[in-house]
């Protein structure tokens, strides 16, 4: 059918099956806030729409700024700009849809998520711009992805904000940041050699594929540094801690996929690693929780 076909090719612009990396973080925080600050059913569903629609917004802007270098890479062409398969004028629809249903979600949520919604569009769409001045941009990536934890906590806090135990969402949202950069990193090594050739920015370009992945295993040593913080904060009990040893873990074995003389496993290592991640370190906080309480999440 012509309608479930153009649905596929706008969930594939915006690789809707990449939403298991953020939204697991921002589900998880939601669940660390829960003890002081319980969820409704209404604020939970506000969220799912706030985080969906700015990831589409987010993801449809990106190939927008992108698609003069997306024509020209071998590894994207077939993509559905390049292809026609969407166009450019709907492309921007979806941009701008998105981002009016991510404001209007704010704005069910809290005014605090209202005023600051702006704030996180503008970041979330300036990454897209980064690689054409920064080898630093798998960091503004992670930086963008990194507001689903913070966001989601403030979304369930509201005002007045209690800014010490905002350490929880801040220690979590820096583990996101670096996470998603370490894995950015190891997924622009397929394109090192068009960066270079177009004059784009990324690790791989300025410091090699070999230096690229040691900036990559440092930025995932952050990752667990920062979430053995979350667990200290949050006061989390064995689940949670027997979950940050097996995401530590995934994550060493991570980078034994992929080596200086062997790129052929970075998709295995991009997506299907980075999916354990998430939805374990999801599943684990959550279970903790669950066992703290004997009955349900909340202390």
């Amino acid at each position: 059918m012509p309608l479930l076909f153009k649905l596929h090719n706008y969930a594939s612009l915006i690789r809707f099956t990449h939403t298991v990396f953020a939204l697991p973080f921002a589900l998880a925080s939601v669940a660390l806030a829960w003890p002081s600050h319980p969820v409704t059913l209404r604020s939970l569903v506000w969220i799912l729409i706030a985080m969906i629609s700015a990831r589409s917004a987010a993801m449809a802007f990106n190939r927008l700024a992108d698609r003069k270098f997306d024509a020209l890479n071998p590894r994207t062409q077939q993509w559905e700009l390049p292809q026609g398969t969407v166009k450019v004028w709907e492309a921007v629809l979806l941009t701008l849809a998105s981002s009016v249903v991510f404001v209007y979600a704010a704005y069910q949520l809290n005014f605090v998520c209202f005023v600051l919604s702006p704030v996180a569009l503008a970041i979330v769409f300036f990454y897209s711009l980064t690689k054409r001045f920064t080898w630093a941009s798998h960091l503004f990536l992670g930086l963008a992805l990194s507001l689903a934890p913070m966001g989601a906590w403030l979304a369930v806090s509201g005002s007045p904000i209690d800014l010490p135990e905002l350490a929880t969402p801040f220690f979590l949202g820096l583990a996101v940041l670096f996470w998603l950069a370490g894995f950015d990193v190891i997924y622009s090594l397929q394109d090192h050699a068009f960066d270079r050739q177009e004059g784009l920015h990324s690790i791989p370009v300025r410091f090699g594929v070999a230096g690229a992945l040691r900036f990559s295993s440092f930025f995932h040593i952050c990752t667990v540094i920062f979430l053995a913080a979350v667990g200290l904060s949050a006061q989390m009990g064995v689940i949670y801690w027997l979950g940050f040893v097996i995401i530590a873990i995934i994550l060493f074995w991570e980078h034994r996929l992929v080596t200086p003389t062997d790129l052929s496993r970075i998709n295995r290592a991009f997506f299907d690693f980075n999916a354990y991640v998430s939805i374990g370190y999801l599943l684990t906080t959550v279970a903790d929780l669950f066992l703290m309480t004997g009955s349900g999440i909340g202390r």
